[in-house]
């Protein structure tokens, strides 16, 4: 009985990052649909890429109450670049 337990407690662990990610994202897509921030695609249009820089990830996420994207761009060279911009306008918060 107490190993039984035990498992069900793991499987709950282990599930409970996915239940987060999922309730996160149905938070960014809701506020995306509400115009409380921008689209990703419609934010990407306003950073201006360096030459041969990509796309490598972005995150959508609430930082002190306020919406934040993180975008990480890799250059041709594999530099990484990291930029937080506000997701309601755009506006550059910080640039490594």
């Amino acid at each position: 009985m107490r190993t039984a337990a035990s498992l069900l407690v793991l499987a709950v662990f282990a599930a409970a990052p996915t239940l987060r990610a999922d309730d996160d994202h149905d938070r960014a897509r809701a506020a995306v649909e509400r115009g409380d921030v921008l689209s990703l695609d419609a934010l990407l249009d306003r950073v201006p890429l360096r030459e041969g820089e990509r796309l490598l990830d972005a995150e959508l996420e609430r930082d002190d109450g306020r919406w934040v994207y993180e975008i990480e761009l890799i250059g041709p060279d594999g530099r990484v670049r990291e930029i937080e911009l506000d997701a309601r306008d755009g506006r550059r918060i910080e640039d490594d």
